[in-house]
């Protein structure tokens, strides 16, 4: 395992969509065109819908030309990360130096609000899998669970996810995370489904707040609602919430830098750093007792697990 520390790439993760995924986060932390409640980054982050570089793309290619010649074992090269990807204005050059690179294929995870603009739409069209969120099927449901920038508009968003998968080739997965008691009412449901029908992805795919969110209003949805949601939506929805496991060999060398850098990304427990880093829990282990001496993480309950997060 490579030692560099690097500033633009983590992983491989596990995740509960892709498998072994190689993220690649090129906008600074919470910056994003919402704040959603279920966050597990933070809340009330300044929102902005302008696009920028905020991540010099040649440096971004350099690490991840780096990190290929490690050779990991990669089933999607992610661009996500702590913000929203689509506000990078060079994601575009970005996916086309991967494929220079690499022929592991490429993701993105957005939450599509930017979708409505011709050139994001050019940009995600490079991709190989565009996973974009939907969250709610109409305007009062989307300010009150994703808390959008005041010049989003839901009609504006949702005609954006229908104009680009009109356009769009590759596999479109889309996302809803649903929050007990916000949208999960049958009304909710309908018009999810309305939508969802017009926007005719590949998948849909259902989450909830299995990890630790800021906004306690962000209520986990048992499992049970969630698959009878699923079979109200779409016979192609399915439930990804709850996700863990693990397979790993014994690994030498420290072990703490990496799984450091993966809790900065997001909170995950012991099942979840495992199957990222390919490690044994008991090695694992022994480096979250470290990190958690050295006060560089906290661990929190939820359910009947432990998350760590980094500090």
């Amino acid at each position: 395992m490579s030692q560099k520390r690097y500033k633009y790439l983590f992983g491989p993760v596990p995740s509960r969509r892709l498998g072994r995924s190689l993220g690649v986060d090129i906008v600074p932390l919470k910056t994003c065109t919402q704040n959603c409640i279920y966050c597990q980054l933070g809340k009330d982050a300044p929102q902005t819908l302008h696009r920028s570089e905020y991540a010099p793309i040649n440096a971004v290619l350099g690490e991840l030309r780096h990190k290929i010649q490690d050779g990991p074992e990669a089933d999607y090269i992610t661009i996500s990360g702590s913000g929203e990807p689509t506000l990078h204005s060079g994601l575009g050059r970005l996916i086309d130096g991967i494929r220079q690179l690499t022929r592991i294929p490429v993701a993105i995870i957005t939450n599509g609000t930017l979708l409505n603009q011709a050139e994001v739409r050019t940009d995600c069209c490079k991709a190989d899998v565009v996973l974009p969120s939907l969250d709610a099927g109409d305007a009062e449901t989307f300010r009150k669970i994703n808390l959008p920038h005041p010049q989003l508009s839901f009609t504006t968003f949702v005609e954006g996810l229908v104009q680009f998968r009109r356009e769009y080739t590759g596999q479109f997965w889309l996302e809803i995370f649903f929050c007990e008691g916000i949208n999960t009412d049958e009304t909710a449901i309908l018009n999810l489904k309305t939508w969802i029908e017009r926007i005719k992805p590949d998948k849909i795919q259902l989450n909830t707040a299995v990890r630790p969110v800021v906004h306690p209003e962000a209520g986990k949805v048992e499992p049970e609602k969630l698959q009878r949601i699923a079979r109200l939506l779409s016979p192609q929805a399915e439930v990804i919430a709850d996700f863990s496991g693990h397979v790993g060999t014994d690994v030498s060398g420290s072990d703490e830098t990496a799984v450091l850098e993966m809790l900065l990304r997001r909170p995950c427990s012991l099942d979840d750093i495992c199957s990222g880093l390919g490690l044994l829990p008991h090695i694992v282990q022994k480096v979250l007792a470290e990190l958690l001496k050295a006060s560089k993480i906290t661990c929190e309950e939820k359910g009947q697990k432990k998350y760590y997060k980094a500090l």
